[in-house]
């Protein structure tokens, strides 16, 4: 029973924050499974849960990046301080950005986990991202270009 509920704990910390262990007693219940405030408590250390440092959210340990639902206004937010240009070669999408800023983006960029991008390489003012193919390069490009204009 144990394990079960440490799974399902996971599964949960995986798919939506959690600030608070009553919130997470609460969901396990409707899950089916019965435990205390103690309970969870132990199952969090138990796991080596560590909270997040961005919003206070339980995460895996070792777990880098934000919470996702965090993780899109964050990249508007790098995008809209670092961004100098983007220019597009079929698949590959090229950013300036200012001295020191590209390694900022970057992170943004792959902890928003877009599904334009398979990853991104970043020097100290530029950033190459591999898109999945000519219609993702044109989209993230589209996507980073509005985050300029807002």
């Amino acid at each position: 029973m144990k394990s079960r509920r440490q799974a399902a704990l996971l599964d949960l910390i995986d798919r939506e924050p959690f600030h608070n262990q009553e919130r997470l007693r609460r969901r396990l219940r409707q899950q089916g499974f019965e435990a205390t405030q103690a309970t969870i408590s132990r199952d969090i250390k138990d796991l080596g849960l560590v909270k997040r440092a961005a919003d206070g959210s339980y995460q895996r340990p070792g777990a880098d990046g934000p919470a996702p639902d965090t993780a899109i206004p964050a990249l508007g937010r790098a995008a809209a301080e670092y961004l100098r240009s983007v220019d597009r070669v079929q698949q590959l999408v090229v950013i300036r950005t200012g001295i020191g800023q590209a390694q900022p983006l970057a992170i943004a960029l792959d902890r928003a986990q877009l599904s334009e991008s398979v990853g991104t390489i970043a020097g100290d003012d530029t950033i190459l991202v591999i898109a999945r193919g000519a219609r993702g390069a044109a989209s993230l490009c589209k996507r980073l270009r509005d985050y300029i204009r807002e």
